[in-house]
């Protein structure tokens, strides 16, 4: 099981109990990794509190935050960006502990931001969760997406077959079975939520250096009595075994002869004769019927126990800005379908300054109004032999009108 799968797994707790029992999608991971990357900027009392909402400490958190952003998995993009009003002198240090492919440069407008969402999610998620204000400092940001092809593409079945007592049968006509070959369907057990029908649905894998890369898709179901929570953290630990786990659906994983016959509100269990050269003469065989999805949500993750609130006062003290206001949301999509899944997630995170206080401006309104002189200079941020060099000089002291053509459109030569 990876190392960061246990704080990870508590992080996605806080998140989901903080989403409800809502239809709603995110992506912890995508949180998580802001926030460890923003981790190096803690010290002194503020490491400890960063520390705790990542659930581990922060050295360990930035490594693991540098190996996957450094070396996206092949089947999820990602990208980090950090974008600054005006680089602060006391954030070089940890600017330097950024991941070596994270885009810098200067603040940009909205309408540059949703163009980096769109950009880096496959056109997924159209507007960046937050909003650029005069009084935003710098903002942090992060971007995962995936979209793949199942091994094996889902069947199709009447909605019926999702029980009785579905109250989703009666509002849709077709759902979706898991083919015979490939997908991986059966019963567990967990601590969290008891008994759970477990449906795994792999990805069309990809050719790596010594093996291939893939992505399983796991879906848990309990009785309808089990609190959200435990649902979500049950399906959590199933997903990490199953995935370690070829042939199954990992740990926990059930004999269908262990359980008694008949309908409950999960499945259905019955016996059948068969042909068999099992040495035991028992065979089992689970299939699963489950529907199409899709799932749009935006997240708020100023509350504390998501760690940017300390966040914001360790950029702070580097700022020289005293408890600094701060914003950190998160917008996630995701849809589930016959041939396929789809999934991205933008994850930013902004420090403000309060307004600055009331005083005066004096403004000027310059008129050149007779003879100037002008005078064009090449440039060259390298320092190159053109740099300072004046190329055109000019003294103008006979004026011309507005040609018509520029009153409107600019004319083609422009």
């Amino acid at each position: 099981m990876n190392p960061i799968h246990g704080p990870l797994a508590h992080y996605a707790e806080r998140l989901h109990r903080a989403a409800g029992d809502a239809h709603h999608v995110a992506s912890p991971l995508g949180a998580w990794l802001l926030l460890a990357i923003t981790g190096p900027a803690a010290t002194g009392d503020l490491r400890g509190a960063v520390e705790e909402a990542l659930g581990t400490d922060v050295d360990r958190a930035a490594t693991v935050a540098h190996a996957l952003l450094s070396a996206p998995h092949p089947l999820v993009a990602s990208a980090t960006a950090l974008w600054e009003r005006t680089p602060a002198e006391g954030l070089a240090g940890w600017r330097a502990t950024l991941p070596e492919r994270t885009q810098t440069g200067p603040l940009p407008d909205q309408p540059t931001l949703d163009a980096w969402a769109r950009e880096h999610t496959d056109g997924l998620i159209e507007r960046f969760p937050l909003t650029v204000t005069p009084q935003t400092l710098l903002i942090l940001a992060n971007a995962l997406a995936t979209r793949v092809s199942w091994a094996e593409p889902f069947q199709v079945a009447p909605a019926e077959q999702l029980g009785a007592g579905s109250a989703w049968a009666g509002r849709l006509d077709r759902v979706l079975r898991a083919p015979a070959y490939r997908h991986h369907c059966g019963i567990a057990t967990t601590a969290r939520a008891g008994d759970v029908a477990v449906h795994a649905a792999p990805a069309r894998p990809v050719p790596i250096a010594g093996g291939e890369a893939g992505l399983l898709v796991v879906s848990v179901a309990a009785d309808p009595d089990v609190p959200v929570p435990d649902v979500l953290a049950a399906a959590q630990e199933l997903a990490a075994g199953a995935a370690t786990t070829p042939d199954g659906i990992g740990a926990g994983q059930r004999s269908l002869f262990d359980l008694p016959l008949g309908d409950t509100p999960l499945w259905t269990i019955r016996e059948e004769p068969v042909r068999t050269f099992s040495p035991d003469g028992r065979e089992e065989r689970a299939s699963a019927v489950l529907p199409c999805w899709s799932a749009e949500s935006r997240h708020d993750l100023t509350p504390p126990g998501f760690g940017f609130a300390v966040a914001a006062q360790a950029l702070g003290r580097l700022m020289g800005v005293a408890d600094p206001r701060y914003e950190a949301a998160q917008s996630a999509v995701a849809r589930y379908g016959r041939y396929g899944f789809e999934a991205a997630a933008v994850t930013a995170f902004a420090t403000r300054t309060a307004l600055p206080p009331e005083g005066v401006a004096r403004v000027a309104e310059l008129r050149f109004g007779h003879p100037y002189a002008v005078v064009a200079v090449a440039t060259d941020s390298a320092g190159g032999p053109w740099h300072g060099l004046p190329v055109y000089s000019a003294w103008v002291a006979q004026p011309q009108e507005l040609p018509e053509d520029e009153l409107a459109d600019p004319p083609a030569r422009w």
